[in-house]
């Protein structure tokens, strides 16, 4: 049987327990109770962090240069869980201003991959005009929340772009929160608040009875299409 400790219980910095695996079922129940593995080399490291980084997807902030790019000029494809593998793969393996080296390593990979195919993980792709991922993120979908895991960018607001139409879309489909997990002056810009772990707590309990909002690719291209009917500029082969 399968447990953690009471994520109240977690240390001042976070930390709540050590060691178990990443399978499927146990990544589910962390994600149930908000918890999460971030570490370096085993043992596993469970989190449940304080204060808890979040953003209400009605408040993501588009910043007066990201405007005409989701709204008029429109110069990239975006898709929703057509590359999940090679979207991890990039979150692990581009360089971050201020990162030294990446915790998504080989264990988080198949992991959070196995939950992909299961229809628990998702991913965003951002596509150039010659069809190359330039930005994307992925993250863990339980009940109404989306735990955010990881975001890369290619290019200069690539996965800007990428969160502006997560958020947009998971409103629509009913999501009531998204867990930043880690507070950051990127996500504070983008309309993230801080929430004490009480606080947290206390969502993640409600959010326990919820069943799982309906995300899928086909969703996401049917609201993508009823959202901005403007066309690309390009063409993808």
């Amino acid at each position: 049987m399968k447990y953690f400790p009471h994520p109240l219980m977690a240390e001042d910095e976070g930390l709540l327990a050590l060691g178990g695996t990443l399978d499927s079922e146990r990544l589910k129940l962390a994600y149930t109770f908000g918890i999460f593995p971030w570490y370096s080399e085993s043992p596993i490291l469970w989190w449940f962090t304080n204060p808890r980084c979040v953003l209400y997807p009605s408040d993501i902030k588009i910043s007066k240069s990201m405007r005409p790019l989701v709204h008029r000029l429109r110069p990239w494809k975006i898709t929703m869980d057509e590359q999940f593998s090679e979207v991890i793969s990039k979150c692990a393996s581009v360089k971050r201003k201020d990162q030294n080296g990446t915790w998504i390593n080989h264990e988080i990979v198949t992991a959070y991959t196995n939950l992909y195919q299961e229809g628990i993980a998702h991913s965003i792709e951002v596509w150039d005009k010659h069809n190359e991922l330039i930005g994307g993120l992925y993250g863990v979908c339980i009940g109404k929340i989306f735990f955010g895991e990881s975001m890369f960018s290619v290019i200069p607001n690539a996965s800007k772009y990428a969160l502006i139409h997560l958020c947009q879309y998971l409103e629509n489909q009913g999501c009531e929160l998204i867990d930043c997990q880690q507070d950051t002056p990127h996500m504070r810009r983008m309309g993230a608040v801080l929430f004490t772990k009480l606080e947290f707590w206390n969502i993640i309990k409600r959010n326990v009875l919820n069943p799982n909002i309906p995300i899928s690719n086909q969703s996401f291209n049917d609201w993508l299409d009823s959202t901005y009917t403007t066309k690309l500029n390009y063409t993808i082969n």
